[in-house]
Formats: structure tokens, sequence, C-alpha cells
């Protein structure tokens, strides 16, 4: 099996007992069409490095592999920012493993990272897979949420997460709207 439909695999597994998925699994794109990818590397990657075994790990022995993108840039939430975030797809409209229902993939936060507010169509499910991280959603407090512990985010719910001394890597979900659409950041 290739890397894509490794992790496609073993994403579909991790996500199978969280019951807000259920509507995400129902979309899960069968059979083996892939795109070609343009491997690359960001800088957050580099705390890809440290982590082994399970799904997280399989990320990190694959990350050379996968394309590394960004979002935002410099002006959005500053040069720093950049330098600890990034985001993979491996299912979607971008991903090697085509899908116009739903997007899934890894989002990579370094430490002392805040991800701020933001908010967009597409309904999310984060899965953590390592590093603790503190969420917010809508104008509550931010809360701790451990690995595989799983966040859920309705259409347009404001939401922010931030890192402590560890890297988070989560698995995300995202379906409804517009896949491609970029965040709308709420300052």
């Amino acid at each position: 099996m290739d890397l894509a439909g490794e992790l496609a695999a073993a994403m579909r597994a991790a996500v199978a007992g969280i019951a807000a998925a259920g509507p995400f699994l129902a979309e899960w794109p069968g059979g083996g069409a892939r795109r070609a990818q343009v491997p690359g590397q960001l800088p957050v990657c580099r705390w890809l490095a440290g982590m082994a075994g399970g799904l997280a790990g399989r990320v990190a022995a694959g990350a050379a592999g996968l394309e590394w993108r960004q979002t935002y840039g410099a002006a959005d939430f500053g040069a720093d920012f950049l330098q600890g975030y990034g985001w993979t797809e491996v299912i979607g409209l971008r991903g090697p493993i085509p899908s116009t229902r739903i997007a899934a993939g890894f989002l990579m936060l370094g430490p002392g990272v805040t991800y701020p507010p933001h908010a967009h169509e597409a309904e999310e499910i984060y899965l953590p897979l390592s590093g603790w991280a503190d969420w917010q959603k809508g104008d509550g407090p931010f809360f701790p949420v451990a690995p595989m512990q799983a966040v859920h985010h309705p259409s347009w719910l404001p939401h922010a997460m931030r890192t402590g001394a560890e890297p988070l890597l989560a698995l995300y979900l995202w379906r409804g709207g517009d896949l491609a659409a970029k965040s709308v950041i709420l300052r």
C-alpha cells in the first residue's frame, strides 16, 4: 500500500469510535485513485522527528513524502507563527486521495504557538495524536485537550488553539462547504 493509502486507513481507524465522525466516515472515499503530490517540508516539520509509535510515528516516518502547506502568510498572524505552523492533506481537493466531500489530513503546531481565533464553513473534527494543547470554542475559556481526545467544531464556530512546551500533531477532518476555503480570521 502507498503512503497515502496507509495513512488514510489509519486515519479512518483512529476516528471510527468518535460519535461525531459518523457523517465524515459516510463520505470517506473508496477506490485507489491518486493525485500526484510535490513533497515539501516546512520549518514546523522539525518537531516531527521526536514522534514515535502509532499514527503520529507513521506521519513522522513519512513526512518527507508529504506535501506540507500553509494557508496563511506573515501578514495574517506574523512570521513567527509560520515557523510553527503547517498542515498536510491526505484526502480532499489537494491531497493525493481525491475527494470533493471531505478533507482529512494532519495539522502540526510547534511549541508555544497560538493559532488565533478563526472560523470556517466546514464542520471540523480534530484528534490530537501527540502533544497536549489548549482549545477555545466561541468566547469560552481555553481548556486542555489530551492526545486522542476529539474536538468537534460545527460550521462557523469560532475556535483557537495554543500549544505549551510540546508540539501538537493532530488529525483533522473537514466536511461541508468549500473544502479549500481559507478560514475567516477573527480579531
